[in-house]
């Protein structure tokens, strides 16, 4: 009864994605258009229902009940250059978001939020020189985050909240027989799993004065068990050795810590310094058990050893008029991949985010759009990380290059 109530709910509020966007790792941070004008700068500052997935201690400050949907268009161009040339497939990405909060009293305020946390998505060609190790990669993940707010004092405010955390993952990749024969054609796997985990967060909004405020938000880490199977098709002389098997990994979502400053400059302007942590070093290995051998083998190790991440963004908000609220900001992500195991599956680089938008007010309706532009900086792949060995097998070694467009809207009402 879970799982149906669940696969429900996601119907009727979510449309799915699969991209990962100025994040490091595969986490995904376009939850909402107003902070994605401002680059993210919204731990200690963002009068929108999109608190809930910034920092739900926020909420106290909204009136009333209050909704909003939004979601994110991600236009993503990635290329590789090396012995041959591969840009992956054309994609739209679109990560959709539902808030809402409800004032209960003066002190206390509730929320509710699906959203998309953790994503990711490359589409490489499957004759492209890299095909034995990656042609398509998907991990898409589906939070439903139930928060409560308490006013302690004129000054501070606290949240705590439960994160229930759904994932689906597909992996495929080309399987090179050519060493066994020059005539046989290329096997197919496809890897396809799910499964879901608990974590909790903790928000905080402490006000220095009228002017001056600081938001501390923390995610814990989330535990996944993911149940899959591993499907192979391969030419028939090998079918024995490449049987379609069930799988078992274990995921670890990374805990996060955000901490932002906001300055109300004037009654008109607002700036907001941030900077988030991911704690990405858990992500030592990923290790897949078999229930049949597959080549012989009922384990397969990949090493990760990712590295931890800051990312450090400022942002603001200008009040034009009555109606209208201007928005820009600037991100600047590290990325969690170590040189040692960069792979095309997923392309992590370091990057710039710089972003603008504007809000308008109609009556109980408020409209947001934003854009972004994220430039990942060019990022070579020199290492040992290659598929089996084969006369044909290539460890695609070269230069990754990956810019996206991100256009993001929302609509918010107060009820």
């Amino acid at each position: 009864m879970r799982r149906v109530f669940f696969i429900l709910l996601i119907c009727f509020f979510l449309i799915t994605i699969h991209v990962m966007a100025h994040a490091s790792g595969y986490g995904i941070f376009t939850q909402g258009a107003r902070a994605l004008g401002r680059a993210d700068a919204s731990i200690a500052s963002l009068d929108s229902p999109s608190a809930i997935f910034f920092n739900p201690a926020l909420l106290t400050d909204l009136e009333g009940t209050q909704g909003e949907f939004g979601t994110t268009l991600i236009f993503p161009d990635r290329s590789y250059a090396g012995a041959t040339n591969a840009e992956t497939e054309d994609s739209l990405f679109y990560p959709t978001t539902l808030y809402l909060s409800h004032e209960l009293n003066d002190d206390v305020t509730f929320g509710l939020g699906v959203f998309n946390p953790f994503g990711l998505g490359t589409d490489w060609p499957d004759n492209w020189e890299g095909r034995y190790l990656a042609t398509r990669s998907e991990i898409v993940t589906y939070d439903i985050r139930p928060v409560v707010a308490w006013q302690a004092s004129d000054r501070l405010s606290l949240s705590f909240g439960i994160d229930y955390v759904y994932l689906e993952a597909e992996l495929e990749r080309m399987i090179d027989f050519t060493g066994f024969g020059p005539l046989n054609p290329d096997g197919h796997q496809l890897f396809s799993g799910d499964g879901d985990g608990f974590g909790y967060n903790l928000g905080l909004q402490l006000n220095f004065s009228e002017s001056i405020s600081l938001g501390l938000f923390y995610r814990s880490e989330v535990d996944i068990d993911v149940d899959a199977t591993s499907n192979f098709s391969v030419p028939a002389a090998f079918s024995a050795l490449f049987p379609t098997t069930r799988a078992h990994t274990e995921l670890t979502l990374p805990q996060q810590i955000f901490v932002g400053l906001a300055y109300q400059i004037s009654p008109e302007l607002l700036v907001e310094a941030s900077v988030r942590w991911e704690g990405w070093s858990t992500f030592d290995q990923l290790r897949i058990d078999l229930d049949q051998p597959v080549a012989g083998s009922t384990v397969e190790i990949q090493p990760r050893n990712w590295d931890d991440t800051f990312a450090y963004s400022i942002g603001g908000e200008y009040q034009l008029n009555a109606s209208t609220t201007l928005l820009a900001g600037y991100l600047y992500g590290e990325n969690s991949v170590p040189d040692a195991t960069f792979e095309p599956a997923i392309p992590d680089s370091d990057s710039h985010l710089f972003c603008i938008g504007a809000t308008h007010q109609i009556d109980k309706i408020q409209l947001t759009a934003s854009y972004g532009f994220q430039h990942q900086l060019d990022r070579t792949k020199n290492n040992a990380i290659a598929p089996p060995p084969s006369p044909q097998a290539s460890s695609v070694n070269g230069k990754y290059e990956s810019d996206l467009h991100l256009l993001g809207f929302s609509v918010g009402y107060k009820f």
